[in-house]
């Protein structure tokens, strides 16, 4: 039976009910009342298209649903849905966002407004359906904003906060949100589903503006420009992606004050951070492993340690990202990608947090891990290990500092 709950600033009730994290991103859609919607399938982000033709057939949502002869084609649909003033979703995971990635790269450019899920998995060759963000990441530098959900609940309310920050036009920009494979596409949590009154206060109208491809307002979409006005096109995206930082703290707090849920950052979630003396850092699912190797470890061995758990990527919050890491001695950055041939072989994430942090003339050590790659569980032997390596640069050990390490790695 669906248990009745109370938003912080309606008198309607939500309702909790057990949904995996594509079903949490199907209520999302309907919530948000999206007109058009394309769809292919590829494992493991098809469940939202089993999701969301579940409720269209159950006459709980009504949206144009349109099954795309490929993954190009799906983002083509919604590209031009959007030009047009249709508030739009769309998905993909792994080679299926990549035999896209005209489309995606096109959507930035053009400033449009769509909202994507990744559902994360290992890109071929080999292939696997498990975990690995390198798919979302491709299109780090394109101008897509990227968060990560920790669980089914946060990728509803996630999704929510996409639509309201994408089409406000201080950023028209595209989002992507990261949902790991399987440890969050196909795993079932308990989600509190909002009202659609309280969705309706939060969430306004599409409204392109004087932006809208119409034959009343002749505008150009997707122009060629010669060499003259090229880089006055790319500062202007620049500019939005500035932006987006304060549009997210906004949409944030009004998230909060409307919903109750959020936590007091929108761009970090800290855990048991307090007193510690060194941190790991990482996004997505990998946060629950590491927060049971946490509380094992104060108990049994008295170490003070804690997490940090990025939710938004791009646009990179590099004040709260320093202000948080710098009062720590070592961070251990938990990549689950790869980026070959960086500075010290190390993840993506690991390369952003010292960029980071560089200017800073108090900064902690920093200590690369590469973990849970293809979908492999970081269990809890790994997760040690990864905080004696973080607590060893802490104390001077050179070797342990500076430098990246991959975990679990049979020889």
């Amino acid at each position: 039976m669906a248990v009745e709950v109370k938003p912080k600033e309606t008198s309607e009730v939500e309702t909790e009910q057990l949904a995996t994290g594509c079903e949490a991103i199907a209520e999302a859609i309907r919530l948000a009342d999206v007109d058009v919607m394309a769809a292919y399938p590829i494992r493991p982000y098809d469940g939202v298209m089993q999701a969301a033709a579940k409720l269209i057939a159950n006459g709980k949502m009504d949206v144009e649903y349109i099954v795309a002869d490929g993954e190009h084609s799906q983002f083509e649909i919604v590209k031009h849905a959007c030009a047009v003033g249709a508030r739009v979703f769309v998905g993909s995971s792994g080679v299926g966002w990549f035999y896209a990635f005209e489309a995606i790269a096109v959507t930035a450019g053009l400033r449009l407004p769509v909202v994507a899920i990744c559902g994360n998995r290992a890109l071929d060759d080999p292939g696997a359906f498990g975990t690995e963000h390198n798919d979302s990441l491709a299109v780090r530098d394109l101008g897509w904003l990227l968060p990560w959900a920790e669980t089914a609940q946060e990728a509803l309310d996630l999704a929510l906060m996409a639509w309201r920050v994408a089409e406000d036009k201080r950023v028209s920009l595209p989002v992507a949100i990261g949902l790991d494979g399987a440890f969050l596409t196909h795993s079932q949590h308990i989600v509190k589903i909002p009202t659609q009154a309280a969705v309706d206060k939060f969430l306004p109208k599409f409204d392109l503006g004087d932006r809208l491809l119409h034959p009343d307002n002749p505008i150009t979409i997707a122009p060629q420009v010669d060499q003259d006005w090229l880089m006055e096109i790319r500062r202007q995206n620049d500019a939005a992606m500035r932006s987006a930082l304060g549009v997210i703290r906004e949409a944030h707090a009004d998230f909060k004050r409307i919903f109750g849920r959020g936590g007091d950052s929108p761009f970090l979630d800290e855990y048991m951070t307090d007193d510690a003396e060194v941190v790991v850092i990482g996004q997505g699912t990998l946060s629950l492993p590491m927060k049971v190797a946490i509380r094992r470890l104060r108990k049994e061995q008295g170490l003070r340690i804690g997490l940090v758990r990025l939710k938004w990527f791009r646009p990179f919050p590099t004040e709260e990202v320093v202000k948080s890491l710098r009062r720590f001695k070592a961070v251990g950055v938990i990549d689950r990608d790869y980026s070959f041939g960086s500075p010290y072989y190390g993840g993506v994430l690991y390369n952003e947090i010292r960029s980071a942090l560089y200017s800073q003339a108090k900064r902690p050590v920093i200590v690369g891990f590469i973990a849970g790659l293809g979908g492999r569980e970081i269990e809890q032997p790994m997760a040690t290990e990864i905080f004696e390596k973080t607590m060893a640069a802490a104390k001077g050990d050179l070797a342990a500092g500076d430098t990246c390490h991959w975990i679990g790695v049979r020889e």
